[in-house]
């Protein structure tokens, strides 16, 4: 597998490009997000091709797949599944949710309530999903897909901090530039959609890649760097909290997904420099006298981090 993880890697890539008229970093990013085990949320504006990014990632991967489109009266049973009374046998019988599957895609999930919001909790960070005292686990490769519109949209509610935190990263997709919105064009007239498209690999696939990125080298330094950039983030006044333990750990997993994409088995400071942003930000609210003067919180944590001394690659 070593040997032909950067051909599979392409693969998926290329496979997701040709429904998907974004650019190739952001796929990037989705493909790091994946083979680093974590969850993600892409906020936007609609139709700039959210939900059409998670469909071409879940159609790439021969796996089950499960969705919702969150709603005001979506509720947790819709998410988890349910327990059901035979009378044949009469026991209760679970009937598993769509959340037990290998991708769940949870499409604009700020239109509902934070109480069905936090029925993925358990689901994201342990692997599993209780029922009625029943504990289900979840069997394979995992990933959270959600969609969200911005906060400022009508009809959204903020997603708790306890769930941001359990996202690996976030990104935003913005508007395509006309190269894209033109090959976006060429997809509609000649019916490219995600439901045409192909798989590339299996589920087994993917967690032979994720171990190989556990096995992927991280030198006390880099350990050292990135510890230095949670503890900054930490002690900045426009920030209501810094990034947790939860953070750390996993910026330091999307930087051994990253070093594997690009053909390495160790970590450089600069895959740390790349991923920071979308692992990091999400996670840090500004505080409100940041918010009252219309602070840019990118900016912010760039600086920031700018400051923190790199440590040199040998």
């Amino acid at each position: 597998m070593e040997g032909n993880a950067q051909e599979l890697i392409t693969k998926i890539k290329q496979n997701i490009l040709t429904t998907f008229a974004g650019t190739e970093t952001t796929v990037d990013r989705v493909i790091c997000c994946l083979l680093a085990g974590g969850h993600l949320l892409l906020e936007d504006v609609p139709g700039v091709g959210k939900t059409t990014l998670a469909l071409s990632l879940a159609h790439t991967v021969n796996c089950s797949f499960g969705r919702v489109s969150f709603s005001p009266d979506t509720l947790p049973s819709d998410i988890t599944g349910l327990t059901i009374y035979n009378t044949s046998t009469k026991t209760f019988d679970y009937r598993p949710g769509p959340v037990m599957s290998n991708i769940f895609l949870a499409d604009e999930i700020n239109r509902t309530p934070p109480k069905t919001q936090s029925a993925l909790l358990e689901a994201m960070q342990e692997k599993k999903v209780t029922v009625d005292g029943t504990t289900h686990p979840l069997e394979g490769i995992f990933m959270v897909i959600a969609t969200q519109n911005p906060i400022e949209f009508a009809g959204t509610y903020p997603l708790p901090e306890a769930q941001l935190d359990r996202f690996m990263m976030k990104l935003s997709l913005g508007y395509p530039d006309k190269e894209n919105e033109i090959k976006l064009a060429d997809m509609f007239l000649k019916e490219k959609t995600t439901e045409k498209l192909e798989s590339v690999c299996e589920a087994k696939d993917i967690e032979a890649l994720q171990e190989l990125v556990k096995k992927v080298t991280v030198k006390e330094n880099i350990i050292e760097y990135v510890h230095n950039i949670i503890t900054a983030t930490r002690n900045d006044s426009h920030f209501m909290t810094g990034a947790s333990p939860r953070a750390m750990l996993a910026l330091i997993r999307a930087a051994q997904a990253l070093a594997l994409m690009n053909g390495r088995d160790f970590v450089k400071p600069d895959d740390i420099k790349q991923l920071y942003i979308p692992v990091l930000l999400h996670r840090m609210p500004l505080s409100v006298e940041a918010r009252m003067a219309h602070e840019n919180p990118e900016v912010i944590l760039r600086t920031m981090i700018a400051s923190v001394e790199v440590p040199v690659s040998n």
